[in-house]
């Protein structure tokens, strides 16, 4: 299996090849400008020479297909020069000759424009930057230089430039690594942090966010995410408490009413009938009580994804269908329902529904339940005592039961699960009192009169 590098030794690389391409391009786009310049400059310096016409005519006079130290009495130019005919005879004016080429004798003939720069070779072999004119209708000049030294400044500029090349890459490495090391140090403590997490369970843990980059944003994601399941955690292990704390008195009652009557048929001493009856009686209600307390339990326990897809739906019918079985439960329920259409989940809306009306029935004298549904805000109303003003923020916590209520069945989880329903479905749910008397539940539902196309 291939070994994988870390993210710091990879970043150094990116940043140190990164460089070290740039670098490279630079160097060789700075050689071929070095060189196109040199090019250039060799031959400008080639078409500036200007030969005197009386050196010309004193060559041809004095033909010769050789170098010769000497022209008409005169020492011979020190650049390779010679006039060249049509017919590729030449007359040689320096002191050194240059090979023909049918270029040379075209120019002669007055061809390719009456100029013309190429690289040619010297007859003993040297590399020349060769430049030809026409001076009449049967004769080119021809002019050249060697090409050496060129190559020598090129050679010497091809050496320096792959030194600072690959002193760049060492410099680009070692600011990769320099780099990398101040980039990845909040992407470290990231790290240590997601680790002592795995290590310890410890949600309390949090990252110190600088800046508002992207690393600071990951780390305050961290930080909201760690926060939110420290959360969850903290209502669940609460949740579990106060499961057991509720579970402990009817399984107590259920406990010792079953052991009164093992211990009846064991001892043989028959307990009275109505007595046994009242007994058997509140096992069944303590069993009753037991199961709606486990189902609330379930129905708050399950997760925000636990859930059949969020669809749309008539919440007029569903309020319907809650008011129905109500009625059926007992309660006095007038409904006066409009129109409205939301997105979410009909079972658990009928569930927060009902909840609303079997607690309103159960304050309410007589059973009386007022429920309306009017631009999308849901009102359960009752007639009865109200609630303090002290106790309407603690309402739709968690087992959390009105001291003029704890005489009364429940679990105390009823308005709970109204709420999370609610929060589930956008909404927003509120109990206060109403004018008149009574505790009016309002809850409102984002959704449209109509349903969509």
């Amino acid at each position: 299996m291939r070994k994988q590098h870390s993210l710091r030794s990879r970043l150094t690389l990116l940043v140190a090849a990164a460089v070290a391409i740039a670098v490279a391009v630079s160097a060789v786009g700075c050689w071929y400008f070095v060189r196109r310049e040199l090019s250039w400059q060799l031959n400008q310096s080639l078409r500036d020479i200007d030969v005197p016409v009386k050196a010309m005519q004193a060559a041809v006079r004095t033909c010769s297909p050789r170098p010769a130290a000497t022209l008409d009495g005169h020492p011979a130019f020190a650049e390779p020069m010679q006039i060249v005919f049509p017919s590729g005879d030449r007359c040689v004016m320096g002191n050194t000759a240059i090979k023909v080429t049918p270029c040379e004798k075209r120019i002669a003939a007055g061809g390719y424009g009456g100029w013309e720069f190429y690289d040619g070779h010297a007859d003993d072999g040297t590399a020349l930057r060769v430049f030809v004119r026409n001076v009449d209708e049967n004769a080119a000049f021809v002019v050249a230089r060697p090409v050496e030294e060129i190559n020598d400044t090129l050679r010497r500029v091809t050496a320096l430039l792959a030194g600072v090349a690959a002193l760049g890459v060492l410099v680009a490495a070692s600011a990769g690594l320099l780099v990398s090391r101040a980039a990845l140090r909040p992407v470290g403590r990231l790290t240590k942090a997601v680790e002592h997490i795995a290590q310890t369970e410890d949600l309390d843990t949090r990252i110190p966010v600088d800046g508002s980059d992207e690393i600071a944003r990951l780390s305050a994601s961290f930080n909201a995410m760690t926060a939110a399941l420290a959360g969850s955690r903290d209502r669940q292990r609460q949740l579990v408490a106060d499961a057991g704390h509720e579970l402990r008195t009817p399984l107590t009652t259920l406990r010792t009413n079953i052991d009164l009557l093992l211990r009846s048929e064991q001892t043989g001493r028959s307990l009275d009938p109505a007595a046994k009856e009242r007994l058997l009686i509140n096992v069944k209600a303590q069993f009753a009580e037991l199961t709606t307390l486990v189902g609330d339990l379930l129905q708050l326990a399950r997760g925000d994804t636990d859930h059949e897809p969020h669809t749309e739906l008539a919440f007029q019918d569903v309020v319907t269908s809650a008011v129905e079985r109500a009625r059926l439960r007992g309660a006095e329920v007038v409904a006066d329902l409009e129109p409205w259409y939301v997105v979410g989940e009909a079972a658990s809306l009928e569930r927060a529904v009902l909840n609303l009306i079997d607690n309103a029935a159960k304050f309410s004298p007589g059973n009386e339940v007022e429920v309306t549904l009017r631009e999308g805000i849901l009102t359960v109303r009752d007639h009865g005592p109200g609630i303090a003003e002290e106790e309407l923020p603690h309402v739709f916590e968690r087992f959390w039961r009105s001291p003029s209520a704890r005489s009364l069945p429940g679990s105390g989880l009823g308005l709970a699960i109204v709420a999370q329903a609610v929060e589930e479905a956008g909404g927003r749910i509120r109990l206060r009192n109403a004018d008149g008397g009574g505790v009016a539940a309002t809850m409102a539902l984002p959704g449209s009169p109509a349903p969509r196309e």
